[in-house]
């Protein structure tokens, strides 16, 4: 798991079957990180990618006649083959003698030096008695070199770096971090420092304190939803004993017997250089490379040769099945098989059959168990892969008062009509169309996640050829349905584990469960080999500097109108072929009606239900032909469409934007089924304890009649969801959809000339309605702040999270950088006051963390603290010490301020690095009404800030007495803690 969660972007789920058609190459531990997640983006008020939504039961009036269905128009895309032949990421390798191999990959768009070291131990790797070592190990790392003392995020947030982390897997343990040039000696001195002389810094009370944040990180994993499936899906597909049978995080037991001599010893057997690789990727040449890194590591001997692990893909003797109950909102059904990994090259097949399965917007599934019979409200499949194993898993989410046993058919008759018949032509190449778009996009960065130094290591370290990527994009462009076919014929046809999950209490947690002592003892450490002849020496006296305070390379905004008034904002970004195009409206959830909430939602899941030309399953098969993503997102101010294309496809995407936007179907079928599908998600928001918090936080903060004293996902309240209504959809979508309040961003691969001439094309006779814009009403009273505390009872849960929040006098459209650098020291980043009590100092809790919203009108501040449960009231009681101390006479030292703002100030030059993150910054330029060069004058207004500015403009901002307070929790076990508190406690139920 990330050592650093608020660094993950996105957050890493818990379930190990992401994206079937991702090699998943980041999938860190097994915890999760879903609540924190979910509290993290509610918190940033980034727009929220709505998904589909629900049906009703009862009458609903004739819809409205509609006009003759237009045929539906060609939509002409590139072929696989032109995708794949522009995917390339040239690199040079050299090796020291000490066998650390090294790949060196220029990329000049920015000043920025993406640094990716990967060991070749995982949690596969652990003995008996030592699950979840590997990844305690990990955050080991961060805590501390002989020449680095203390917290190594600490001099990297001085240098700027964008994606500083860690995770562990069962394959390997990998470290990174993107820093601006200047800082690129700082970065190599800090990895070479632990790798060469970390055990000296190790104290029993630093891995005390990890091992507390560890088990915290599993609570909070265990506490989600589905939060206990990943156990049971590698105890039952991998025998006792096997490498993969037990999860990453491993058991608490193993963690509590973790020791100093089983960091040493670990430390000795695997993190030798010649079992490392590192990558940099970015401005950096090869004779840069060469000397930099031999003088930084050259001087480490060879350690012990890591010794292979054997990880045979099993077989289970005879079909297993099995029921569990765990707090979730509907009955979820799975199949699932130990397959091969990426050591067999039949995974690749397996991967694009498991997306034809239930990958895809227009999946088997999708359209057989959703779409058709509607006895799901959602579908999906994946293929995990290992490095010598995997998993392939297919599952249905039962649509409420649907008998299972019917699901349990119908997901068995899928699974064998494509086992049996394969994928037809077009179903491949849609598969395989969006695998290279998946990978072109990645590659947009340097490093970080998924970018460019981590695609080069992967393959190095799995397959010994960093352009391991080039020839599976090739491989499965030359996939034939009967190749697929033979394959999931080969391994779908052995013995299935069937896992049902029901909403009900579970008869256990998961303290007892990720360990395995059936695995080989520990052997003795080897001795050390022969010290080679190497570099000499790197002088470590003292840390190198950060360099100078790089250049800003944020790029220039065009502008242009199209004939209707609508106006077009681009920024260029040609490092890889993609576009992508955000058509965004001033509506937003805010713009809901009173009596209303939820009709928006509802609007955007039938408008992806397809056009008045195409039908659901029918536009999502252009989509992927295209290579294309359109995605319907809301927060509280705006509505948005984004268009991510491919550069060849660009022309055919735009039109099926606007025809996707301007000319939605909502057919009164697909109205019943999404809105089954939105009742559903409201349900798996009362079952989740962010989402939960934050339902009851938004309420009591604005007030029912506030527009934003809503649950900031969006979904509304059941009761009106079940009686909206096709007339309610088009009468919203008619009056906030148009062209008059709408404002086009585009970034990437292409140009104004030739951008705006496409959406002329496609938007530029689009005529505003006669009727007025409406406008939002956000004059609604805002209650007076009661502090107290609302406690949602949930019981058995090993953490309860910790919400609180207050309603600011500020506005979105004021100046809030200040404001937000002073909460970067209190709760905005990993070295913050908050985290750094409550995780570094206390192991309470796995990450804590305050955020101010935005938002076009009055924004909040916000704390957000999963815990451990036995620490709930202490938790509480020292966030209001670290307020109260912060805002009052310890306000932000000299230190504090160098971090943060120095910080800061350097890591907007690797900010920008994709289309991406450009059209998010050139959105905000609009919304908040900025002046184009805001982000480049950033830097010097942070250089310029002092600790007497920030400490003022949050004393005026900021009072924690108007705090209201959300817990939820096992009420049995925290209202004791929460009645020494002086609060007012009132237990309440998250409203539907």
């Amino acid at each position: 798991m990330p050592a650093n969660p608020l660094l993950v972007r996105p957050l890493i789920a818990r379930q190990p079957f992401a994206n079937p058609l991702s090699n998943n190459r980041f999938r860190s531990t097994a915890a999760s990180l879903t609540a924190l997640s979910l509290a993290l983006s509610a918190c940033a008020q980034a727009p929220v990618t709505l998904r589909e939504t629900p049906p009703l039961p009862a009458a609903q009036p004739p819809a409205p006649p509609v006009a003759a269905v237009p045929a539906a128009p060609a939509y002409p895309a590139a072929p696989v083959s032109a995708l794949v032949d522009a995917v390339s990421i040239p690199y040079e390798r050299f090796t020291l003698p000490n066998g650390l191999t090294v790949l060196v990959h220029t990329d000049r768009k920015a000043p920025v030096v993406a640094v990716s070291v990967w060991y070749g131990v995982g949690s596969k790797n652990e003995p008996r008695g030592r699950t979840g070592f590997a990844h305690l190990f990990e955050h080991l790392m961060f805590y501390g070199s002989t020449h680095v003392q203390g917290d190594f995020f600490l001099p990297l947030t001085q240098a700027g770096a964008t994606d500083a982390n860690g995770t562990t897997w069962f394959d390997r343990t990998n470290y990174f971090e993107t820093v601006p040039t200047g800082a690129l000696d700082r970065a190599l001195m800090m990895e070479s420092d632990r790798m060469g002389f970390l055990l000296d810094a190790v104290t029993q009370k630093r891995l005390d304190a990890q091992r507390a944040v560890v088990q915290n990180e599993k609570r909070q994993g265990d506490n989600q939803p589905f939060g206990l499936t990943e156990y049971e899906q590698l105890e039952t597909l991998y025998p006792t004993g096997h490498p993969y049978h037990h999860s990453t995080i491993g058991s608490m037991a193993d963690l509590d017997a973790a020791s100093l001599a089983d960091v040493k010893g670990w430390f000795s057997d695997h993190y030798g250089p010649n079992n490392a690789l590192l990558v940099l990727a970015g401005d950096v040449d090869l004779a840069t490379a060469k000397a930099k890194v031999a003088q930084w590591f050259g001087e480490f001997p060879a350690g012990p040769k890591v010794q292979p692990v054997s990880a045979p893909v099993p077989t289970l003797p005879a079909p297993v099945s099995r029921t569990i109950k765990d707090t979730v909102a509907t009955t979820r059904i799975s199949r699932l098989w130990a397959i091969p990994g990426l050591d067999n090259p039949d995974n690749l097949a397996l991967q694009i059959g498991a997306a034809v399965l239930g990958g895809l917007a227009s999946s088997r599934l999708d359209d057989a168990l959703v779409r058709k019979s509607e006895v799901a409200v959602t579908a999906s499949a994946g293929a995990q892969i290992f490095a010598q194993a995997g998993q392939f898993e297919a599952s249905v989410d039962v649509k409420p008062g649907i008998d299972p046993a019917r699901v349990n058919a119908a997901l068995d008759a899928e699974i064998a009509r494509l086992v049996s018949e394969g994928p037809t032509a077009d179903e491949l190449q849609r598969a395989v169309t969006r695998y290279a778009a998946t990978e072109i996009r990645g590659l947009e960065s340097v490093g970080g996640f998924n970018g460019k130094a981590p695609t080069l290591a992967e393959g190095l370290l799995y397959s010994g050829d960093p352009a391991q990527y080039r020839k599976r994009l090739e491989a499965a462009a030359k996939l034939t349905p009967e190749d697929v076919r033979a394959v999931l014929q080969k391994w779908l046809t052995r013995p299935a584990f069937a896992l049902t999950v029901e909403p009900g209490t579970r008869t256990a947690g998961g303290e007892a469960r990720g360990g395995d002592n059936a695995l080989p003892a520990a052997r003795p450490a080897p001795a050390a080999p022969p010290t080679a002849t190497l570099s000499p020496p790197a002088p470590r006296k003292q840390l190198p500097g950060p360099g100078d305070l790089p250049q800003l390379a944020f790029p220039a905004i065009e502008r242009a109108t199209l004939s209707n008034g609508i106006e077009v904002l681009f920024a260029r970004r040609a490092a890889v072929p993609v576009v992508s195009v955000r058509l965004a409206f001033d509506a937003g959830a805010a713009a809901d009606p009173k009596t209303a909430p939820g009709t928006q939602a509802l609007l955007l899941q039938l408008m992806d239900e397809g056009t008045e030309a195409l039908e659901a399953s029918e536009l999502a098969r252009v989509r992927e032909r295209l290579g294309a993503s359109i995605a319907a997102q809301a927060s509280a101010d705006t509505t948005a469409f984004q268009l991510d294309a491919l550069t060849p496809n660009l022309p055919s995407s735009l039109a099926l934007l606007a025809d996707y936007v301007r000319h939605p179907g909502l057919r009164a079928a697909d109205l019943e089924r999404v809105r089954a599908q939105q009742l559903a998600a409201i349900d798996a928001e009362l079952a989740e304890p962010g989402d939960t918090a934050e339902r009851v936080l938004f309420p009591a903060l604005y007030g029912p009649d506030h527009p934003y004293g809503r649950a900031p996902t969006g979904t509304g309240s059941k009761a009106v969801v079940a009686r909206l209504t096709r007339a309610d959809l088009a009468a919203f979508h008619d009056g906030w959809l148009r062209p008059d309040k709408a404002r086009i961003i585009v970034a990437g691969d292409t140009t104004l000339a030739e951008v705006t001439a496409l959406l002329e094309k496609s938007f530029g006779d689009w005529r505003a309605p006669s009727t007025p814009a409406p406008v939002k009403d956000l004059a609604a009273a805002i209650p007076t702040p009661t502090p107290h505390i609302l406690l949602v009872d949930r019981p058995a849960s090993p953490q309860s999270m910790i919400v609180a929040g207050e309603v600011l006098g500020q506005r979105g459209t004021d100046d809030l950088v200040p404001l937000k650098a002073a909460n970067e020291v209190l709760g905005g980043n990993f070295l913050a006051r908050i985290n750094s009590n409550l995780r570094e100092a206390k192991g309470w809790s796995y990450g804590a963390y305050s955020v101010v919203s935005d938002r076009t009108d009055r924004v909040a501040y916000r704390v957000i603290a999963p815990v451990q449960t036995d620490k709930t009231g202490a938790a509480i009681a020292e966030i209001r010490k670290e307020l109260s101390g912060f805002l009052g006479t310890k306000g932000i030292t000299a230190a504090e301020l160098g971090w943060s703002t120095a910080g800061s100030a350097r890591e907007l030059a690797g900010s920008f690095e994709t289309s991406g993150a450009v059209l998010d910054a050139v959105a905000k330029i609009a919304a908040y009404h900025r002046p184009d060069d805001f982000y480049v004058r950033l830097p010097e207004r942070y250089k310029a800030m002092t600790a007497k500015q920030l400490d003022a403009v949050a004393r005026a901002s900021l009072n924690p007495a108007n705090l209201t307070w959300v817990v939820v929790g096992d009420a049995a076990k925290v209202k004791p803690q929460l009645a020494t508190l002086g609060l007012p406690i009132e237990v309440v139920k998250a409203g539907e």
